[in-house]
């Protein structure tokens, strides 16, 4: 098996040097090409813009829809009904036929709009050197050699090498997932290097976010990395919702059986039994209509539209309605780490001084927690080294956090000093703002910021930065008992420590500053600041999901990160949240270096993997899927689009996640809550019972029927019930009892049950022998109360309008069976559905109307009946209710 190339085929720029870049690209740094060059290299590498793939027609999408074996039936017996000149058939035959198809195209998901995303957030213009001359184009013109300025604000119009730079921050998020910017220089790194870590690359449709450089094209169009991602997405085949697929093998296999017994029922008909021709094709479509659950597609539809709605109000949007049940299938999800799993807000969780350890609690940017030394608080005011310590945090910041129009938190300014800010919130310090003389601002090159300020009378410099290069320039630490020299090897343990629980680490320091010195310049002067400490920053896992990741566990659900961020960090977190196997993380590097069958090994054990591209996402779907499980997959990055595609659901940030990644993903979080989506998959797995109840009611009613007309003509009688009757049956309890069901409550214990098994067919044992019984129980009374009528002298049409209400009070009394599949009907919880009830009430108003009005009496050829008539179809339901509430209790035990 071939392990999966990280590269195409092709230089790999980032482990050139900018002589190497100049000479491969035959271009001057600072002249750019020429006229000429860019003419050739125009016609050698087309236009710097993302291929586009031909779209399916609208009417094609609207014809695809009629593309059932179920629905070619339909219209086979609309056909003969209208040249038998049958109308009301034929119409009511088309109208289910029609509202089908319009179901289907309007909950049909349109993918492609992920990867006009993708488009969309390519850079339109570009600054280019050409012929020694500065000037704008538009950024589709670019040729690899092309020579780009860059500055803050600028969207990076191609994949360019960077040649010149100073103090270049990067904001790589659409490629790796990860806020934080990224800084750059000019240094090639190893070929092996993974994207987030190539630092001399900038990549199309990345934005700059400090600093300004000089680079040269590489890429363009469908060769950069965000092209690649677009191929993915265009190149991934959506899989079908468990739902649908086993709907769809269910309809091909009940198409053949209904055309079997057809075909031999007509047969019998005609070679056994004096019917006519005529009489025997209507029969026959009697039979097909009777057989065919033509109310399913919208019951599903409507059952999946109420399960939106109740996603909805649990913040989980749902793009695609069958996307709906697929939630309560899936056996494995994969998050992202940033803003699902954490809250994408740096919080100082640690501080560290030479003779203590101090715990901060609270999350966020809200300035509340308390602060502890071994879970014990202290008392600040006491503690003049942590004192100090916070009036450098609170001094040597640029950062501010406040309260936004919601109440919520939130930072202006680097992350990371927002995270300090708050810091010093906590310990007291929001009043403390000294006066502030000069300041030397963080740059990349040396790594710190320092302030010079005034606090009373006396003058301080306070530094923040890089521990290693803070610690540079102090000689001593501060102590309770005054300063003392500083260790630094017992530092770089005390770091070691910190950095293992996945948090970074930042140090400060200070010094007292002479009276008449009002400004700071570089270099400042070696072994002359006092270190203070370090501070260990980490985004911190969101609250609730802790207890969310356990409710998956006993639901069956494993829950496995993927992230681009650091290998330490991903499994500091994964240990706190509870991932399983989260001792070891799995980097990029290591899958790069798989084989996929290795790979789908390492899956089924592994719970972290971080430093991933959108490569590695990929190829953990497909290996997951490969291992026969179910994945939903999250995202907010263009980075993520491929996964989300190729999973059986996508689910996409509502909150951070681009617009691609929406495109791309089945359901949207409102609120970028990973727990939201074990409420969501709570709510998929009741629309699946909801549905298999549907089922459990619709298909041994239909049942029923078809054993009604198959047991006249075998018994050589009239028809006890025409075709028009049974569509009349059929639609008024399609649209009153099976469309109750849809509204049925969660059960109890819904989340302590495993995820049904993928290959597990719709119809199980259990569900077969109830379509049988109840078909056989409901068929026989029908057609027995239908002769006690005729025994007792009532006229054909009347007692075609007492099986009628049989079969109808049949199907009212089994619906209440069926809100339980296996439970007993009558319980604690019977009338918690209130839609039930009301669709008794319609049913009964809509059966009267049937019985009682001249019009419905000539349409459908019943007439009016005494009230003692309706004595037999009552008792024939009750009976019903009695024997499956039996049955249900003696085989309990036997299908769990």
């Amino acid at each position: 098996m071939e392990k999966a190339s990280q590269t195409s085929t092709g230089p790999t720029w980032h482990a050139l040097t900018v002589e190497e870049i100049k000479e491969r690209l035959g271009t001057d740094i600072k002249k750019g090409l020429t006229k000429e060059e860019i003419s050739n290299r125009k016609e050698e590498y087309g236009r710097n813009e993302l291929p586009q793939e031909k779209k399916q027609s609208e009417l094609m999408r609207f014809l695809l829809q009629f593309n059932n074996l179920l629905i070619y039936i339909l219209i086979i017996a609309a056909v003969i009904t209208a040249l038998m000149d049958h109308w009301i058939d034929t119409w009511v035959i088309l109208l289910v036929v029609v509202l089908n198809a319009v179901i289907g195209y309007v909950q049909e998901g349109k993918a492609e709009e992920a990867l006009a995303g993708i488009r969309n957030m390519l850079s339109l213009h570009a600054i280019v050197v050409r012929d020694g001359k500065q000037k704008e184009i538009e950024a589709v013109d670019l040729v690899p050699g092309d020579v780009v300025l860059l500055k803050s604000g600028d969207k990076v119009p191609a994949d360019v090498r960077i040649v010149e730079e100073k103090d270049l921050q990067v904001e790589e998020s659409p490629l790796t997932g990860e806020a934080q910017a990224v800084e750059k220089d000019t240094k090639p790194v190893d070929e092996n290097t993974l994207l987030g870590d190539q630092t001399g690359m900038a990549f199309s449709g990345t934005t700059i976010v400090f600093g300004k450089a000089r680079a040269v094209v590489v890429e363009t169009g469908g060769r950069t990395e965000i092209g690649k991602i677009n191929k993915m997405v265009s190149g991934v085949q959506k899989i079908t919702t468990p739902l649908l697929q086993q709907i769809e093998d269910f309809s091909k296999w009940l198409s053949f059986v209904i055309l079997g017994i057809t075909a031999a029922f007509f047969a019998f008909g005609y070679f056994f039994r004096d019917y006519t021709i005529s009489e025997l094709f209507l029969a026959s479509i009697g039979l097909v209509v009777a057989a065919i659950p033509e109310g399913l597609p919208a019951i599903m539809t409507i059952t999946l539209a109420i399960g939106v709605q109740q996603m909805a109000k649990r913040k989980a949007i749902i793009r695609k309605l069958p996307s709906v049940e697929t939630l309560g299938a899936v056996n494995v999800i994969c998050s992202d780490k940033t803003g699902t799993l954490t809250r994408n807000e740096m919080t100082a969780k640690t501080v560290v001084t030479q003779e203590k350890v101090y715990n901060i609690e609270g999350t966020g940017y809200e300035p509340r927690g308390e602060i502890k030394i071994e879970g014990k608080e202290i008392n600040i005011k006491e503690d003049k080294v942590f004192t100090r310590f916070m009036q450098c945090l609170r001094a040597s910041n640029n950062s501010e956090i406040s309260k936004n129009d919601e109440g919520n938190w939130e930072a202006t300014g680097a992350p990371t000093e927002a995270a300090l800010l708050s810091l010093s919130f906590k310990a007291g310090f929001e009043e403390f703002t000294p006066e502030r003389l000069d300041t030397i601002p963080f740059e990349s090159s040396y790594k710190f910021m320092a302030t010079l300020n005034k606090l009373d009378d006396q003058k301080f410099i306070f530094m923040t930065g890089a521990p290693e290069q803070v610690m540079k320039k102090c000689s001593h630490n501060l102590t309770a008992d005054g300063n003392k020299e500083i260790d630094r090897k017992q530092w770089e343990e005390k770091m070691d420590e910190i950095a293992s629980r996945g948090q970074r680490i930042l140090g400060a320091a200070f010094r007292p500053a002479e009276e008449q010195l009002n400004e700071i310049n570089l270099p400042l002067e070696e072994n002359d600041f006092i270190f203070l400490g370090v501070i260990g920053i980490i985004d911190p896992p969101r609250e609730e999901v802790a207890k969310a990741i356990e409710e998956c566990k006993t639901a069956g659900v494993k829950v496995k990160m993927i992230t681009g961020d650091h290998a330490l960090t991903a499994t500091a977190i994964g240990r706190e949240i509870g991932i399983e196997e989260s001792e070891n993380a799995i980097t990029g590097q290591e899958i790069e270096e798989m084989s996929d069958e290795k790979l789908k090994e390492i899956v089924r054990s592994h719970g972290i993997y971080a430093r991933t591209t959108p490569e590695h996402k990929l190829r953990l779907v497909k290996a997951l899927q490969a291992n026969g499980l179910l994945c939903a997959m999250t995202g907010d990055g263009v980075n993520d689009a491929p996964a989300l595609k190729k999973a059986n659901i996508g689910i996409a940030m509502g909150i951070k996640g681009t617009e691609v990644s929406k495109d791309a993903s089945e359901m949207v979080l409102a609120d970028d809550n990973f727990a939201t989506i074990v409420n969501a998959i709570k709510e998929g797995r009741t629309v699946y019972d909801n549905i298999k109840k549907a089922l459990f009611f619709i298909l041994p009613t239909n049942g029923a029927e078809s054993l009604v007309l198959m047991a006249a003509v075998f018994l050589g009688i009239v028809m006890p019930i025409t075709p028009a009757q049974i569509l009349w049956v059929n639609m008024v309890t399609a649209v009153t009892l099976a469309l109750a069901i849809s509204f049925e409550p969660m059960e109890k214990n819904v989340m302590k049950r495993p995820p049904r098994p993928n290959d597990q067919p719709i119809l199980g044992k259990h569900f077969v022998w109830r379509i049988i019984l109840v078909s056989l129980l409901i068929g026989a009374l029908t057609l027995g109360v239908f002769y006690y009528m005729q025994e007792t002298g009532l006229d054909l049409v009347g007692s075609r309008t007492v099986a009628v209400n049989t079969l109808v009070c049949c199907q009212l009394f089994y619906l209440f069976n069926c809100r339980r599949m296996k439970g007993p009907a009558i319980s604690k919880d019977f009338f918690r559905n209130k839609y039930v009830f009301y669709a008794v009430g319609v049913l009964t108003l809509l059966q009267i109307f049937f019985v009682y009005t001249p019009f419905m009496n000539n349409f459908f050829d019943t007439r009016q009946l005494p009230l003692i008539y309706w004595l037999y179809p009552g008792l024939a339901g009750l009976l019903v209710f009695i024997i499956i509430e039996a049955e249900k209790f003696l085989t309990r035990k036997w299908w769990k």
